[in-house]
């Protein structure tokens, strides 16, 4: 048998729908309802050196580029965590932490996760309210970070 580089055992794609969201100090463990923006983009430098006899230019790696990171959550009684860091941002000084994203298995255990350096809120967006409507209170963060590693475990 040809050798795929899957490992045995792993033939079905791992399910999204069980992580959580480390943030450091007081936030560990939080369930969020989505999270989405985990991305990374290499700028392409198109360059052409002088004595090069084709009339083309040749693509080089440039500078990395970090999306942020979009995350929403219920609404809990007395919970102002992610107010309470926005409000720690004033002119040049931010409180970066690391925000760590963990994909779970059946079991509980982490698969695969994404940790975030030098992360900080960029935009909180409340729920809205509708006086006929029935669903959850739900908050939205923005946050703006420096780098993206990711780190796949075998507790599968």
């Amino acid at each position: 048998m040809a050798d795929t580089g899957v490992k045995e055992g792993s033939t079905w794609p791992m399910p999204k729908f069980r992580f959580d969201v480390d943030f450091g100090t007081e936030l560990t463990g939080i369930s969020f309802q989505e999270v989405s923006g985990m991305d990374k983009e290499v700028q392409v430098i198109e360059y052409r050196a002088s004595n090069n006899p084709l009339f083309s230019t040749i693509k080089m790696p440039g500078i990395v580029k970090y999306g942020n990171v979009t995350m929403k959550r219920g609404i809990f009684v007395g919970d102002n965590t992610f107010w309470n860091w926005m409000s720690e941002i004033t002119m040049n000084t931010i409180a970066r932490r690391t925000v760590i994203i963990r994909l779970l298995n059946e079991a509980g255990k982490v698969t695969m996760q994404w940790s975030l350096a030098n992360a900080w809120p960029t935009k909180i967006t409340s729920t809205d309210l509708k006086s006929d409507g029935n669903e959850v209170a739900v908050d939205t963060i923005e946050i703006a970070y420096e780098s993206l590693t990711i780190t796949n475990t075998n507790n599968a």
